[in-house]
């Protein structure tokens, strides 16, 4: 974009997000499963959008000058310390800041006298990159313990194994998010406890999930800050809390472990930096629109988002397991359901269902778990939920006549092969072409099954060099 040499009407701007946006999925209605999380209620996203807008210009930098904020803040960690098992919280603008926090707290609260090398931080195959991601920034080793096989589970045997003495943080998912399953958070936390160590549990997706689902019924084991040695939790509220994106919170059973966590600088002469977050200034917008969410709903509210969301979880399961060729992984406990493929392509399915208007998200597969297709069940699934069966069973009777996608001989060891950092972004876009995938701007959504068949194939490694070229191309002028 040239800069404009004078301003634009707004009239103008707002059709020109519009027509931006032309290709973007659906934010509502349910079709689009990852994302986007939709209680089917108008009145709470009006009541979102309003206190959003009305803290958008307030910083969050320094709560001495806007003390709006501490009270929101406060307001907001304590609902979520009140279902959660109490704690010390802080508000943050997603999970992977949540779990950074508590990767930094765990470290810089670790003593050092216990450590003779890199500090590790020991985790489930299935937990969430975010962990990695803060590892690498935080100079921490990850020690990744495989799971079962048939319930996707972390086994505390694995664990306890894989604890040394520099181990700085076991952490656990309630649910974790590929298969949805809990891992077994009281018996890894006990394994954590009697090492010494803490114990975080990235219940982002199921923390304000869980608990709603179970007084809807269903059976979920105790995950949260009051099961003994569970020293962290994190747990996002614009996802299952349905607020703006932008909000998660991070709770600390001990408030030195909190402090931890904060960054203070008085290395200057300017003003003074105290940060509870990663971020130094940041709106207050994703803290009005949680603040409004959580009041909208109310414990009522999400008790009835609960039980719709696992009515329509139960029949879900059960209609992907009678079409045939697909079957469920795992026996998910949450309102996150995978399912793969016997005799039936994954990737040429999700491309089936893109065309009909429905986007199911494609995962690869890892460690022994296959490539698998990902649906995430929200308050308003349940009004669609027949209409996403049909589109599942015709997805799929389309793949198996398509059958699997056949790459090129060779492509998979050329890519594998290829020295990506001595090739231009124009050179990796034209590679991208020769498999079917166009690059240039405002070109919508290409069809995904070959390129997800030839990231399938790759080491994981290779996976996050393709990944990155392909993040880099698609940013380029």
């Amino acid at each position: 974009m040239n800069l404009p040499p004078t301003g634009v009407p707004t009239g103008d701007l707002l059709a020109e997000l519009v027509r931006l946006k032309q290709h973007d999925l659906p934010v509502r209605g349910g079709q689009v499963t990852a994302y986007v999380y939709d209680t089917g209620r108008a009145e709470v996203n009006d009541a979102a959008t309003r206190a959003y807008l009305e803290m958008l210009e307030v910083n969050c930098l320094d709560p001495t000058a806007f003390p709006s904020v501490v009270e929101m803040e406060r307001q907001v960690v304590g609902a979520v310390a009140d279902v959660l098992g109490g704690g010390h919280g802080i508000f943050t603008s997603g999970g992977t800041e949540s779990i950074m926090l508590a990767v930094k707290a765990a470290r810089d609260t670790a003593s050092a006298a216990r450590r003779s090398g890199t500090p590790k931080l020991v985790l489930p195959v299935t937990a969430h990159p975010a962990f990695h991601k803060a590892a690498h920034y935080l100079g921490v080793e990850v020690v990744a313990v495989p799971v079962d096989l048939e319930t996707y589970k972390v086994r505390p045997g694995d664990v306890e194994a894989a604890v040394d003495a520099d181990t700085i943080l076991v952490a656990v998912s309630a649910p974790s998010y590929p298969q949805g399953v809990v891992d077994p958070v009281a018996e890894v936390a006990a394994v954590a406890a009697a090492a010494g160590v803490p114990c975080h549990v990235d219940a982002c997706v199921g923390g304000w999930l869980l608990p709603w689902l179970r007084e809807a019924g269903a059976a979920i084991p105790p995950f949260d800050l009051s099961v003994p040695g569970v020293t962290s939790i994190s747990c996002d509220l614009h996802k299952f809390g349905y607020a703006p994106k932008g909000a998660s919170v991070v709770l600390f059973a001990d408030p030195a472990m909190r402090r931890a966590a904060y960054f203070a600088s008085a290395a200057w002469p300017g003003y003074t930096i105290i940060n509870a977050t990663v971020q130094s200034s940041r709106s207050a917008g994703p803290l009005g629109g949680a603040w409004a969410t959580l009041r909208a709903l109310g414990r009522e509210g999400y008790v009835e988002l609960g039980r719709t969301t696992l009515a329509a979880t139960k029949r879900l399961r059960e209609g992907i397991a009678a079409v045939p060729g697909l079957r469920v992984l795992g026996e998910p406990e949450s309102s996150l359901v995978a399912f793969t493929g016997d005799d039936i392509d994954v990737f040429v399915l999700a491309d089936e269902a893109r065309a009909r208007g429905w986007f199911l998200q494609p995962q690869l597969s890892y460690a022994g778990i296959p490539a698998n297709l990902h649906i995430t069940v929200t308050g308003v699934t349940l009004t669609g939920v027949e209409a996403m069966l049909k589109v599942i069973a015709e997805s799929a009777a389309a793949a198996r006549e398509r059958g699997p996608v056949q790459l090129p001989d060779g492509l998979v060891d050329l890519v594998a092969g290829l020295d990506l950092d001595a090739l231009d972004d124009p050179s990796f876009a034209e590679l991208a072409a020769a498999v079917g995938v166009d690059l240039r701007p405002g070109q919508g959504q290409p069809e995904m099954a070959a390129v997800n068949t030839i990231l399938d194939a790759l080491p994981a490694a290779s996976r996050e060099s393709v990944l990155v070229r392909f993040l880099s191309v698609i940013y380029s002028r």
